[in-house]
């Protein structure tokens, strides 16, 4: 493929990845390219109602499912590979959720380990009205409905480690990952250091929506059609995974604990206003200390998930990021939102 060429990629169930790296290409694409991956929920297809318990339907360690790799020509290490997520759109008319045992913000895990009883295991079925835009919370013990607004977002999406490397895609990291945040919406960039020749994107884990921190370890796991447009950057590093809407850039950090990835989505952030404005660091340190903001992704997955994020506008004049690489796919994939 090449330019605005495009195509749609819809895997069959012999052909999920459960792993960044590791893997062979499903296809080769170019920078300019747009083009649709179709990916599967997070348990594959096989939770669709109360009685499906993921512990009972689904077996580790296939969880977590993500489409692709896609081999990116020209895009070498050193590089950085831009995916613009142009459109993001429910496969499914419902969506579910779950709680499980040793596992959440909210319950003993095997990195804290209590003597409390495990957390019940129980699916939660949410109806999914793409027309409305809403996704439809129904409790299953207490008398109470509500519609929440629909807001597609991939959990999960990256490139493949260096040095050989193969990550599960239950992990968020340098490579992206499972980032699990809502800001990887339609119309948001994302931006990843490439550390292999090829880059090596794949992409899954779709949820309707999904609160900041998603406490209890599971959103509106979804299946997706997904548009994207991707841009290679050549010779410019990017060391953690950085995003940019129209409105923010956004840094993003992945460790344990939970202050780390703090300080490193906070890092990336001074270090990258700096450089695009020209701010002396503490000058931007303290911008960002007093105007940004820094949402939780995830606080259940191997790696926690931080973002710190500032508004463009309260920046003196910034350059445009990486060459204005949001801009350019943004009207490149004007009106497919």
């Amino acid at each position: 493929m090449n330019g605005m060429d495009t195509f749609t990629y819809r895997p069959a169930r012999d052909e999920l990845a459960y792993t960044f790296g590791g893997r062979m290409p499903v296809a080769h694409v170019h920078s300019g390219d747009v083009f649709t991956v179709v990916t599967e929920d997070c348990f594959g297809g096989l939770v669709r109602g109360p009685a499906d318990l993921p512990s009972q339907v689904c077996r580790m360690p296939y969880l977590n499912p993500v489409s692709g790799p896609f081999f990116v020509e020209d895009a070498e290490p050193g590089d950085t590979l831009a995916v613009h997520l142009a459109a993001i759109t429910p496969a499914r008319d419902w969506g579910v959720s779950s709680t499980f045992p040793h596992f959440g913000a909210l319950t003993s895990t095997s990195h804290t380990a209590t003597l409390q009883p495990q957390l019940e295991e129980r699916v939660w079925v949410y109806g999914i009205d793409r027309q409305a835009g809403t996704v439809r919370f129904e409790a299953t013990r207490s008398d109470h409905s509500v519609d929440l607004p629909l807001d597609p977002m991939i959990g999960t999406i990256g490139v493949a480690p260096g040095a050989f490397e193969a990550r599960s895609t239950l992990v968020p990291d340098t490579h992206g990952g499972n980032l699990d945040t809502p800001h990887l919406r339609a119309g948001t960039t994302l931006y990843l250091g490439v550390n292999v020749h090829g880059a090596m994107l794949a992409l899954g884990d779709g949820h309707a929506r999904q609160g900041e921190g998603e406490a209890c370890g599971v959103g509106v796991e979804i299946a997706t059609t997904t548009t994207l447009a991707i841009d290679v950057i050549k010779g410019v590093s990017t060391p953690w995974p950085r995003l940019e809407t129209d409105r923010d850039i956004l840094t993003i950090g992945c460790a344990r604990p939970l202050e780390d990835a703090y300080r490193i989505a906070q890092h990336d952030l001074v270090g990258w206003a700096s450089a695009l404005t020209g701010l002396e660091t503490l000058d931007a340190y303290q911008l960002v200390s007093q105007a940004g903001r820094a949402p939780i992704g995830n606080v259940c997955d191997p790696n926690y998930t931080v973002l710190a994020a500032i508004d463009k506008t309260l920046l003196p004049a910034p350059g445009p990021a990486y060459g204005g690489a949001h801009e350019r796919l943004r009207r490149l994939t004007a009106g497919l939102r």
